[in-house]
């Protein structure tokens, strides 16, 4: 910072100070005061006007190059509001207040991109070596004679992981994807039933519909909600029997398979959470029942997830 830079700065200031000076004199001059006593008198205010500036000036400078300093060290700038120095002024102190709430929401922002980006290559990490399974039991397939069965099967999955990935990659922007439109709620569950055919038969799963009702919803997205469902029945209850109802704006899809623990009810729902029966079972990355909840809420529809340990699975979708 240059000193002709701060002067222009205090400019203002110098302004009423120099008015302040000039009515002083001629005040000093209506009292009778003499020409050296009104120089004397004025050669000392200017004096004390430019040590002012002088000081001020050197703090200010002082204060700047521990900015700049600071900056240069600091690896992350957004952080400068955490550790800037308080003000001594008034003014100033309420502005540090302001840009430390600026600052905190900034840090708050940075941290929740950073950990979005982790959870999103996480994700990604774990769902190549997920891929990995469908493709190499194709292969197998293909080597050994080609079952068309197996080989629909192993597809299908490949399929459903793709679609997966797709759908949380979509997670922001799910709003410009959303389309509301009356559809046949019994329509999308046979949709939904009929693209998971291989799967099911694969797991000898057998699946009963009831009911039906019409609703303003995303047919597409529900249909999604759905398949994730069925594809979790595939994994983890095979040979079971799946009742999906649905009437009075009420979805209920239900299995007799080996049910869920008490203690991991409430985090079924959980980003990567696979559970007991997925550590067991050899479950994949934990996210179907994240991305039906995400979904759930996205479409304003009610989630509860009901079960008994060796038993059943009850989960219904509440319009």
């Amino acid at each position: 910072m240059r000193f002709g830079d701060y002067l222009y700065d205090k400019i203002v200031t110098l302004c009423f100070l120099g008015i302040g000076g000039l009515l002083s004199g001629l005040l000093g001059a209506a009292c009778g005061l003499g020409f050296l006593e009104l120089l004397l008198g004025a050669a000392c205010y200017a004096g004390i006007i430019l040590g002012w500036l002088l000081v001020s000036f050197l703090v200010e400078k002082g204060r700047l190059e521990k900015l700049e300093h600071l900056i240069a060290e600091l690896p992350e700038k957004y952080l400068l509001g955490e550790v800037l120095p308080p003000p001594a002024d008034l003014v100033g102190r309420r502005y540090d207040q302001v840009m430390g709430e600026i600052s905190r929401a900034a840090v708050g922002a940075v941290e929740q991109a950073r950990r979005e980006k982790e959870e999103y290559c996480d994700y990604v990490e774990s769902w190549i070596h997920e891929m990995k399974t469908p493709l190499t039991a194709c292969s197998l397939i293909l080597a050994n004679g080609g079952d068309v069965r197996k080989l629909k099967a192993e597809l299908k999955r490949a399929d459903n992981l793709t679609e997966s990935i797709l759908y949380y990659a979509r997670m922001r922007s799910a709003e410009k994807d959303t389309q509301i439109s009356m559809c046949h709620v019994e329509d999308v569950i046979e949709a939904a039933v009929k693209s998971q055919m291989e799967l099911l038969m694969a797991a000898r799963i057998r699946v009963e519909t009831e009911g039906g009702f019409t609703a303003y919803t995303d047919a597409k997205a529900l249909e999604f909600i759905l398949k994730q469902l069925l594809i979790n029945c595939a994994k983890y209850c095979p040979g079971c029997r799946i009742r999906i109802g649905a009437a009075a704006g009420v979805i209920t899809v239900e299995d007799n398979g080996i049910g869920i623990p008490d203690h991991e009810l409430s985090r079924v729902t959980d980003r990567g959470f696979t559970g007991t029966n997925g550590r067991r079972l050899g479950g994949g990355p934990g996210m179907g029942l994240y991305l039906v909840r995400e979904l759930c809420q996205r479409l304003g529809l009610g989630l509860s997830v009901e079960s008994e340990q060796g038993a059943y699975t009850r989960i219904t979708l509440d319009f």
